[in-house]
């Protein structure tokens, strides 16, 4: 069997965990959008580590510049980088997606001030680990961001790229389809900013990002039996701590429908 096609049977049931996880039905509200962007919006925002090691890893950005091992790779990981750091919102204005979700957040009166205090922490203190432990966010937050640098410490990059490929990538387009179709068809409102950022996801992630992700991790793990073995593993603990983190917003939404 084609070792990527191996992969994605093993994590077919962790996937399905995922798409029918009881989250999106969960979002029955603004209320409950407001609760699930306050946690989701540090998964956007670590996201862009993990692509950055990967620009450092696979494409030259030190000088003097020299010509890069895998071409093919570079050429990927820098087209994801145009999009993700300097995309264009619906106003057709250059912008991260970390900082549309933030604009989206702020449209629908989501609190942005504990992400906002993140960030300027991590100004002051580029010391992650004590940043993160010192946030006030839920221990499923924690927990993911934590296993992310985990991730990037290992500084192998076909690790790296099994947790952006598996984890976020590949599975972004099956998420964020739900959440759209809840908030819109199911609440019965819309908030532009954050319908756009959802559906620009959806076209990106699912029509270019993830068929590319999976050519780079068969690049980069060739015929090395190891590093498919790493695959397999990180991936798999990628969606386990993406479960939790639906988990621990789930229950926090739920804690606050009962206050």
């Amino acid at each position: 069997m084609n070792t990527t096609l191996h992969i994605e049977k093993e994590l077919a049931p962790l996937r399905k965990q995922l798409k029918e996880h009881t989250l999106y039905t969960s979002l029955k509200k603004i209320d409950d959008i407001k609760t699930f962007m306050e946690s989701h919006v540090f998964a956007v925002w670590d996201f862009m580590s993990l692509l950055k090691v990967l620009q450092q890893q696979l494409t030259c950005v030190s000088l003097p510049w020299i010509p890069v091992v895998n071409p093919k790779t570079a050429r990927f990981i820098n087209e994801i980088v145009l999009c993700e750091e300097t995309d264009v919102n619906e106003l057709g204005e250059p912008k991260s997606h970390f900082e549309m979700y933030i604009d989206a957040m702020k449209e629908a009166g989501a609190d942005i001030s504990e992400i906002t205090s993140f960030i300027f922490k991590l100004i002051e203190d580029k010391n992650i680990n004590e940043v993160v432990s010192n946030s006030l966010v839920i221990d499923e937050v924690k927990e993911f961001i934590k296993f992310t640098f985990d991730v990037i410490n290992t500084s192998e990059p076909h690790i790296i790229a099994s947790s952006f490929t598996f984890g976020r990538e590949d599975v972004i387009p099956d998420m964020f389809f739900e959440i759209v179709k809840n908030t819109e068809e199911k609440a019965n409102f819309s908030y532009n900013k954050l319908t756009y950022y959802l559906k620009r996801h959806i076209e990106l992630d699912g029509d270019e990002h993830g068929p590319l992700s999976l050519q780079m991790i068969e690049e980069l793990c060739g015929e090395d039996q190891q590093k498919w073995d790493d695959v397999l593993y990180y991936a798999k603990e990628s969606l386990q701590k993406r479960i939790n983190l639906w988990n621990g917003i789930a229950k926090k939404i739920n804690k606050s429908i009962l206050v």
